[in-house]
């Protein structure tokens, strides 16, 4: 559904934005509502309160929850699956230990966040995320202390590379709409992207693990040899797998797989949805056709495509290691039970912000804004930043900012239009909050309540955000 006509003045629809905010944080935080009906409350409230016609409002509810569930609920689906199945053979396990002595016990967050920059090149933030899922809770529970050490430097690389680097949309859909060089978007970016993430994501995250106490969530893979549920699911150690029953109804031991093959596992979606990604930026800067060779590969590299055929790779390789198929499909399906709270969740908060994009708030909000008479840099940075906390898209916010910027960007450089990338992108990445999918993703992934996300997730994005900016910004000046 498209934008509406706004019936209001920017201003007042700003009002109406600030306490649709302020009433759900209200709902979920003091009057314990379930996150998902307020949220779906107060989209309703919302969209009526913005003008949207009442007989548009279901389609208005419908449209973002629908948007944000066809992006979420395949790659959650299928990515709580594999984990659960690298998580009770052992494989987590095993590439957690790898790190760890490579890197060492003490560096161990640092580890995880280098993997993650490193797979998060190719793949959008949410599916990095659920695939390293159980790498981090793996980690985490080995060790012990807030999860935060481990779980934000993580997240954060996969946030900064999804949102500053091509062939991520977000940076490709702004260099072009720029008229800029992807290819110098990218070599600007990469030093941008390991320096922000260590400053504002590495550093934070030590920094807030030392003042936030956040439990190794349970939700998703149960607890570690707990005993609760029957020996199929139990994970294993560092040394063996815990399985089902053997012939004589003793549990038997099973040997982790190999580091080879767990790696080899996780290389699957790396390499076909970086098949996906540079296919089709290539194809949309007509440096290649299409032909039937390429959709196969683009087909293939979708990301709920490149989950799946690693799930069903990892049904052959690790499932019936000591359980017959049988037991194996019974434990992918208790797997599922967890994650219905986060799909609904997630896609209440997509629903959420997608009445405010519909209602023209976004809109009302950038052309407030173009006008100020800052310098362009800063200028891209706050429009980028009032969209963000606007609307809660982070790509949206990259697009329409890009768009909005644009005539003014004529006659700079392309290393000038790469750093003007980068502060759309970077203003584009601070604020996450209740009206951002991605919010409730981690809020639930992590087992962490709302106030809780607010004090971590929040925090860390807009350190991330802003240590990008910083860079761009002293960095700008030098190259005009």
């Amino acid at each position: 559904m498209d934008p509406i006509e706004p019936v209001y003045s920017a201003a007042t629809l700003l009002i109406i934005a600030a306490v649709a905010v302020a009433a759900l944080l209200f709902l979920i935080i003091k009057a314990r509502l379930h996150a998902f009906i307020a949220l779906v409350l107060v989209s309703v409230i919302t969209a009526v309160a913005t003008g949207i016609p009442v007989a548009d409002v279901p389609t208005a509810l419908t449209t973002g929850f629908a948007a944000t569930l066809a992006s979420v609920a395949l790659l959650v689906g299928f990515g709580v699956m594999l984990g659960r199945l690298l998580e009770v053979t052992g494989g987590a396990q095993v590439l957690a230990d790898t790190l760890v002595n490579r890197f060492g016990e003490k560096r161990a967050p640092f580890a995880l966040g280098v993997a993650a920059l490193i797979f998060g090149f190719p793949i959008f933030f949410d599916a990095g995320l659920v695939v390293f899922l159980p790498i981090i809770l793996t980690v985490a529970r080995r060790f012990g202390g807030s999860l935060l050490y481990y779980a934000l430097p993580a997240a954060g690389a996969f946030a900064a590379m999804h949102a500053l680097v091509p062939p991520h949309p977000g940076p490709v859909a702004a260099g072009t709409a720029l008229d800029g060089d992807i290819g110098v978007i990218l070599l600007v970016n990469l030093p941008i992207v390991i320096i922000s993430w260590y400053v504002g994501s590495y550093l934070v995250s030590r920094f807030l693990g030392a003042r936030i106490d956040v439990a190794v969530t349970d939700a998703l893979f149960g607890p570690v040899n707990d005993g609760s549920d029957d020996g199929a699911d139990k994970p294993g150690n560092a040394g063996s797998a815990t399985e089902g029953p053997g012939p004589s109804g003793t549990a038997t031991k099973v040997d982790p797989p190999s580091f080879g093959l767990v790696l080899g596992l996780l290389a699957i979606p790396l390499v076909l949805i970086a098949f996906n990604t540079v296919l089709t930026t290539l194809i949309e800067n007509e440096t290649i056709e299409s032909n039937g060779l390429v959709d196969v590969l683009v087909l293939l590299g979708n990301t709920p495509i490149a989950l799946l055929i690693t799930l069903l790779v990892a049904i052959a390789t690790l499932g019936r290691r000591g359980r017959t198929i049988d037991e194996t499909m019974g434990m992918l399906d208790r797997s599922l039970g967890p994650i219905c709270s986060i799909i609904l969740v997630t896609g209440a908060g997509g629903m959420f912000g997608g009445v405010l994009r519909i209602s023209g708030i976004g809109e009302a909000l950038t052309s407030s804004l173009t006008d100020v008479g800052i310098p362009l840099l800063l200028q891209a940075f706050v429009i980028a930043t009032a969209l963000r906390v606007a609307q809660g898209s982070a790509t949206v916010s990259i697009t329409t900012t890009a768009g909005l910027i644009a005539s003014q960007a004529d006659g700079l450089s392309s290393i000038q239009i790469a750093f003007l990338v980068t502060a759309i992108a970077a203003g584009a990445t601070v604020l996450s909050h209740v009206n951002d999918s991605g919010f409730w993703l981690v809020s639930r992934f992590f087992g962490m309540d709302e106030k809780t996300t607010l004090k971590t997730w929040t925090v860390m994005e807009t350190t991330l955000g802003l240590s990008a900016f910083a860079v761009a910004a002293v960095l700008y000046p030098l190259i005009g």
